[in-house]
C-alpha cells in the first residue's frame, strides 16, 4: 500500500469530457491546447507509455477525439518534496518580522513548483530564505494566496503556524484588502462597477477560466474596478477584490470587452481598439515589446497581523514596464 500511494504521487493527472460541439482534432493538438507547458514531445511520451486514456483505453497521439470522449492524462514529475529544495531567487522583501513577510514578486516568476515549473519558482527561493515554513492544506508551505506568474506585485507569506491559520482565515471570510492595478482595452462608460458572477475552468481551455451567471459553472466572483485614466484606446484601472478566484480580474476584464493590455491567453495581445494603420499598428507592436506580459500588478495588500491584530497596509510601485507603457499611451493619446 505504501508503494502504492508514493508511486500514486509521481504522477500529476488531468482529466476532460470534450465538448458535444468538438470537431475530430488529435490528441496531442487537443492536449496541448488545454494542459499549461505541456509540449507537444511530453504529451507524444506519455501517450507512447499509455498513460493517455480515452474511455479508459490507451490511445496513441494520432487518436482523434470525439464529441464526449473522456480522457485522462498522467504526467510524471519528480516527487513534490523533491521540488521544494532551497534555490537562491531574487525578489524584494517589503516587511518582515518572526510571523510573516510581504514580498515584491517581479513578473516573470512563478509563485509555487508545479507541472512545468519545477524550480526556480518564488517558493523556491522563499525557503532559501527562511528555512521552515508552516504547511497549508495543498502542500505549499507559507503559501496563503499567489498571483500569477506574469503578474507583479505584493504577496503576503505565512512564517508561522499562527500566522498561516490566522492569515489563511482572514483571506477565506475576505477580511483582506487587495488592490491591483491594470491597464485595459477601451474605455467605460461608468468610471466605476462592479462584476459579480461565477467563475470556473473553461470547458474547451481549460488554460482560462470563464464567466459565467450560472452558480452551478463555477465559484462566486466579485471585482469592483474605478477609471484612474481613460486614454481613449485603453483606460487604467484599480480593481480591489473582493473574492480571490484564479485568473479573476483577467476573465473579468474580457467579460465587459476590455482584456487587460497584451494579456494573451485572455485576447489582450491583439489591436482591439483604433484604426488598424501602420503607424498606429508600429505604435502598439512597440508597446506590446516594452510590456511582453498581461499588464496587472498587485500594488496593494492590507490585513490584521496575525498576532497582534494590528492594522498592516504596504504598497509597491508600478515595475518599470507597466510606467514605460503608460507613459507611451498617454502621449500617444495627447496627440492623436
Amino acid at each position: 500500500m505504501q508503494d502504492f500511494e508514493l508511486q500514486d504521487e509521481l504522477y500529476e493527472h488531468f482529466s476532460f469530457k470534450v465538448d458535444k460541439g468538438q470537431e475530430p482534432l488529435r490528441i496531442d493538438k487537443f492536449l496541448m491546447n488545454r494542459i499549461e507547458n505541456a509540449s507537444r514531445n511530453k504529451i507524444q511520451l506519455a501517450a507512447k507509455n499509455g498513460s493517455i486514456k480515452v474511455n479508459n483505453i490507451s490511445v496513441k497521439q494520432n487518436y482523434r477525439v470525439k464529441p464526449r470522449d473522456e480522457i485522462k492524462v498522467m504526467f510524471s514529475y519528480p516527487p513534490f518534496e523533491n521540488l521544494l529544495k532551497p534555490e537562491k531567487i531574487d525578489f524584494q522583501i517589503i516587511y518582515e518580522d518572526r510571523d510573516l513577510l510581504v514580498v515584491n514578486k517581479p513578473p516573470n516568476l512563478v509563485v509555487h513548483p508545479g507541472h512545468g515549473n519545477y524550480s526556480g519558482t518564488l517558493l523556491n527561493g522563499i525557503l532559501y530564505h527562511v528555512k521552515d515554513l508552516p504547511e497549508n492544506n495543498t502542500g505549499r508551505p507559507g503559501l496563503v494566496h499567489r498571483i500569477d506568474k506574469d503578474t507583479s506585485g505584493l504577496l503576503v507569506v505565512a512564517k508561522s503556524e499562527i500566522a498561516m491559520r490566522n492569515l489563511s482565515e482572514q483571506f477565506f471570510l475576505k477580511q483582506t484588502k487587495r488592490n491591483y492595478i491594470a491597464l485595459v482595452w477601451g474605455s467605460f462608460k461608468n468610471k466605476s462597477g462592479s462584476v459579480n458572477n461565477y467563475i470556473g475552468r473553461d470547458k474547451k481551455n481549460r488554460m482560462i477560466m470563464s464567466v459565467s451567471d450560472d452558480q452551478d459553472q463555477g465559484k462566486n466572483a466579485i471585482t469592483h474596478y474605478k477609471v484612474l485614466e481613460d486614454l481613449n484606446y485603453v483606460s487604467l484601472l484599480e480593481c480591489r477584490l473582493e473574492t480571490g478566484r484564479t485568473h479573476q480580474i483577467r476573465a473579468h476584464m474580457k467579460y465587459l470587452g476590455n482584456p487587460i493590455f497584451n494579456d494573451e491567453r485572455y485576447g489582450g495581445n491583439k489591436i482591439l481598439k483604433g484604426t488598424i494603420f501602420t503607424k498606429y499598428k508600429q505604435f502598439v507592436e512597440n508597446c506590446f515589446k516594452l510590456l511582453p506580459r498581461q499588464a496587472l500588478h498587485a500594488k496593494s495588500i492590507g490585513f490584521n497581523h496575525p498576532r497582534s491584530n494590528k492594522i498592516m497596509s504596504f504598497e509597491s510601485e508600478l515595475p518599470n514596464d507597466i510606467q514605460l507603457c503608460l507613459e507611451k499611451w498617454k502621449n500617444y493619446s495627447k496627440n492623436n
